[in-house]
């Protein structure tokens, strides 16, 4: 899981793939930081963090998606 902490130091991410249907179906992928992590003061328990994965793949890690993720060592 990705903490507050972490979403605001660290550049690389990895996700475990979970669709069975997906021929590397339980493989880590790795992501990495594409920008400046999001933060709020009226909601300080609240980031969002851009990532990109592959080419063209663009998405964010948020508070909500945070437990799928883990800092990539």
């Amino acid at each position: 899981m990705v903490t507050k902490e972490q979403a605001l130091t660290e550049n690389r991410f990895k996700f475990k793939i979970s669709n069975p249907c997906h021929k590397s179906y339980g493989e880590y992928r790795s992501c990495r930081r594409n920008g400046k992590t999001k933060t709020w003061k009226t909601r300080p328990d609240e980031f969002k963090v851009p990532v990109k994965y592959g080419l063209y793949e663009y998405f964010y890690i948020t508070h909500e998606n945070a437990e799928q993720f883990e800092v990539e060592v």
